[in-house]
């Protein structure tokens, strides 16, 4: 899983390096290249997340325990790669990337996304789908319950296409329901419960046919391959024949793919921006991006992600160990 993370990493990042930066600056010198592949990355994130959501959700007794689990998991890594960012954009005079003052205080809530505001950094769009899609689950967790859950994403579907028939379907809803996404949710949820041994993949097939099928009607022929090729891969993933992606560097990668994520994209092109006018080569300007990038996640993941979200939780737990001892009489 984290060697899949690696590679979406990479993906991206070559996506926003190449062809996102010559979009946004084409007078700038740039890489002779350009990898459109990059947008897929995230719906093999997206794919990754409907897989992973339940190893929190197996381990919750609350609604606040899912709520502290995911701000101890998202938030301080991207609270400072926020700050660095902007810090990086202000002193470069980056004035094509900033936003105004009302927009970054938003920033700070993570919910810009559903004020249909500008994001600090433009990668940072996908937190309001995963944001939602927590949303979604938890109250499913909390009201429908997760036994039989492929009812419920067979509803869910359903209500997908009634996206499509509704043109004028309020984009809030859209977003919510995480409707333009959701088949690759679903991809990953159903490979879960057959991974956890809940389900069987002669059970799980009807739904992920229509998932497949979803993404068919609604969408571009190129989407609905990498839809199948992402079953596959995770088929093959729960099969154990992936072994040949257990490459130190890509799992490594994967390990810190969620602050590199957060702080490659405009810190990146400041990089490949004030190369390009001291007259480096765009490679240079390439792969100095990529080193500062990879170097500032690391930073990120080591310094700040992995110990603030263990001390939430710690703190969390600890929280919880004393509320039954609070409410007893004295």
């Amino acid at each position: 899983m984290d060697a899949l993370r690696g590679i979406g990493a990479l993906c991206v990042l070559i996506f926003h390096y190449s062809t996102r930066f010559h979009e946004l600056f084409p007078q700038a010198s740039h890489v002779p290249f350009s990898f459109p592949g990059g947008n897929y990355r995230v719906l093999l994130f997206f794919t990754i997340s409907g897989f992973s959501i339940f190893f929190t959700l197996d381990r919750i007794g609350s609604v606040g325990d899912f709520v502290v689990n995911r701000f101890a998991r998202l938030y301080p890594a991207y609270l400072v790669a926020m700050l660095v960012t902007l810090s990086i954009e202000y002193l470069a005079h980056a004035t094509q990337l900033l936003i105004g003052p009302g927009a970054i205080l938003a920033n700070f809530t993570m919910l810009q996304g559903f004020a249909f505001l500008p994001e600090v950094d433009g990668a940072y769009w996908t937190l309001t789908v995963e944001i939602a899609f927590y949303a979604c689950m938890i109250g499913l967790w909390k009201f429908a319950g997760l036994k039989h859950l492929e009812p419920l994403l067979l509803l869910w579907l359903g209500v997908r296409w009634l996206y499509a028939l509704w043109p004028d379907m309020p984009e809030r809803i859209i977003m919510l329901l995480v409707l333009r996404y959701l088949p690759f949710f679903v991809i990953g949820m159903l490979s879960y419960r057959v991974w956890a041994g809940r389900r069987s993949w002669r059970q799980q097939a009807p739904y992920a046919a229509l998932a497949l099928a979803s993404v068919a009607t609604m969408e571009t022929w190129d989407v609905t391959i990498v839809a199948c090729v992402l079953l596959a891969a995770f088929a093959a993933l729960i099969a154990g024949r992936l072994h040949i992606l257990r490459i130190r560097p890509l799992i490594w990668l994967g390990g810190i793919s969620y602050s590199f994520y957060l702080i490659h994209q405009h810190v990146g092109f400041v990089v490949m921006l004030e190369l390009a006018k001291a007259g480096y080569s765009p490679w240079i300007g390439f792969f100095a991006a990529f080193a500062v990038a990879l170097t500032l996640g690391t930073l990120i993941n080591r310094v700040v992600e992995r110990p603030a979200g263990e001390a939430i939780l710690a703190w969390w737990k600890r929280r919880r160990a004393l509320q039954p001892a609070a409410v007893q009489p004295a």
